[in-house]
């Protein structure tokens, strides 16, 4: 199998889609003749015409309303916004379109859009190109929401998501588009080797959307993440020796309850991770759920480890950023509860 990084694994599988589906469209800023800002569409409008990778306004509520109203007529559109920073014009058009348009119509139409969005930090964007929104879409009935952590589920979940016949938001971290860390995951982007983390199969395969993956099993504590928490969960619990069962979440909406319930029933610790601000993050809701299912096998109180509740700072990022300092300091304390 050919290795490559997210950015390759997430432009073949559009490419795959677009050469069996004449109906599946790329477009979004600059993603035609430039390839995109990260190269993810680099090629596709070459190899497949001006009319399926192309270019649009500076204008995320246009293209959000484009991509609906192809897929109402036939369509499979995946829409591209640069940055999900600069998603919020088009908040409405999500939820109160793409999202609610099967039920409104009592399942004469349905939107089976794709809205891939660059999130979260590690390349010194500063305010406005690292945030994590992903909460905000979790809360919207009728929407799916995606984050992969490494290239094999950037594929297999984004032809997925192309497939669907509901929206999904599909949300790419920009700190693993080039591989993995080199060595500390608290370092920028400009660290990396740029390595591949993982073989990727060539051609069509998929992913099950609302299925979590082990990334590895422990007993003393279970660590819930997605996106390169992911990772940085990894890296601290192997330095600190720490039996933990680490959880990729992969999908925030539907999620994966059954293997979360499993996991904390049998280590009675938990400890959630997320880039995103703290209050009302996704990482509440993921506590909440603990705590309903699993309250009577919990042997500490539930850590949560985040970005903290102010705007995401340029010259300060690495002290916004949850790295392993603090992810460290929280499994300490849930093992000494």
């Amino acid at each position: 199998m050919p290795e490559m990084n997210m950015i390759e694994a997430i432009r073949d599988a559009l490419d795959v889609k677009m050469s069996q589906d004449p109906d599946v469209l790329v477009f979004g800023e600059d993603v035609g003749y430039f390839g995109g800002v990260f190269r993810c569409t680099a090629g596709l409008q070459e190899k497949h015409g001006l009319h399926r990778c192309f270019d649009t306004p500076i204008s995320e509520g246009g293209i959000v309303g484009i991509a609906i109203g192809m897929a109402a007529n036939g369509l499979r559109p995946v829409a591209e916004i640069q940055f999900a920073d600069y998603i919020y014009p088009a908040y409405d058009q999500i939820a109160s379109e793409a999202a609610r348009v099967r039920y409104r119509s009592n399942g004469d139409f349905t939107s089976p859009i794709t809205i891939r969005t660059p999130v979260g930090g590690g390349i010194y964007g500063g305010t406005t190109h690292s945030q994590s929104p992903e909460a905000l879409f979790t809360h919207i009935s009728g929407l799916k929401t995606i984050i992969p952590s490494n290239p094999y589920d950037a594929k297999g979940l984004l032809i997925a998501a192309i497939e669907d016949n509901d929206p999904v938001l599909f949300l790419e971290p920009k700190r693993l588009y080039n591989g993995p860390f080199d060595g500390d995951p608290h370092k920028p982007a400009t660290s990396w080797k740029g390595h591949p983390l993982g073989e990727v199969p060539k051609g069509h395969y998929t992913v099950e959307i609302g299925e979590a993956r082990k990334l590895r099993s422990g007993t003393d504590v279970t660590i819930l993440a997605y996106g390169t928490m992911v990772w940085v969960a990894d890296a601290v619990a192997k330095d600190l020796g720490m039996s933990a069962d680490i959880i990729d979440l992969r999908s925030l909406l539907p999620y994966d309850l059954d293997m979360i319930k499993a996991s904390v029933e049998m280590t009675g610790r938990c400890v959630i991770l997320h880039e995103a601000t703290r209050t009302s993050g996704f990482g509440a809701e993921l506590s909440a759920l603990v705590q309903e299912h699993c309250f009577y096998s919990l042997e500490a109180p539930i850590q949560r480890v985040t970005g903290w509740d102010t705007p995401y700072p340029h010259a300060q990022e690495w002290a916004y950023f949850p790295g392993p300092k603090r992810v460290g300091q929280a499994l300490r304390k849930v093992m000494e509860g």
